[in-house]
């Protein structure tokens, strides 16, 4: 879990500035140990397959490595790579024949930075770490420029009638009828986020308040 735990930081962090908690989010106990409520809660597995595709890689090499260090020997070449599904790529492109070592006749070259590899899975690697970075720099652009925007935003730049309880009663229902792409485009914000809106599950930061009443066609 520690290779993906940046990635989960950074979500959790664009998460955080997307709007305020809420106090019925949590509940605290008798011996001070803090609990989630259900509605808050049920958000969290929704990301659950975004971290299983970041740590498969990492599982498959530790299982990698503990099978290379076993005392027994066995009639397969390598492991299967049922999380990453890299060897069965490998086959389709008729680069990995059935039960032969994965090591090319040739070292390939990088595609990010050059260098040769010693084998294709190498490669495959790479090009995941570069996709990875790439979209963590986004993120990062991303989050820069939300800060940024949070912090030029004031309450008195709302309405005095637009407060939570007319986007819940005159707006959100009227957000139904565009799609997310729509709602994420207004907003600048993200797809999922984008969706949870859009569905009600999440209420926007009052900054997003007016751009989605002039999507949606409302006025006071």
């Amino acid at each position: 879990m520690e290779p993906v735990r940046p990635l989960v930081d950074a979500d959790l962090f664009d998460w955080m500035n997307r709007g305020p908690l809420r106090r019925e989010w949590f509940f605290e106990q008798a011996n001070g140990n803090c609990r989630l409520m259900g509605p808050f809660a049920a958000q969290l597995p929704e990301t659950a397959g975004a971290w299983r595709r970041a740590v498969s890689p990492y599982a498959e090499q530790a299982a990698k490595i503990f099978w290379q260090g076993r005392s027994k020997k066995s009639r397969f070449t390598c492991l299967p790579t049922r999380l990453t599904q890299a060897r069965r790529s490998l086959a389709r492109s008729g680069s990995l024949g059935a039960n032969v070592a994965t090591v090319p006749k040739t070292n390939p070259r990088c595609p990010l930075c050059g260098a040769k590899c010693h084998n294709r899975l190498a490669v495959l690697r790479e090009m995941r770490s570069g996709r990875e970075s790439r979209k963590s720099s986004r993120r990062s652009v991303t989050q820069v420029r939300q800060a940024q925007t949070l912090r030029n935003w004031h309450p008195s730049d709302l309405p005095t009638w637009l407060d939570e309880d007319c986007y819940r009663r005159e707006i959100l229902p009227r957000l139904s009828k565009f799609t997310v792409k729509k709602i994420r485009l207004a907003m600048d914000g993200s797809h999922p986020y984008a969706t949870l809106i859009r569905r009600g599950v999440s209420i926007p930061h009052p900054r997003h308040w007016m751009l989605l009443a002039e999507l949606a066609g409302y006025r006071k």
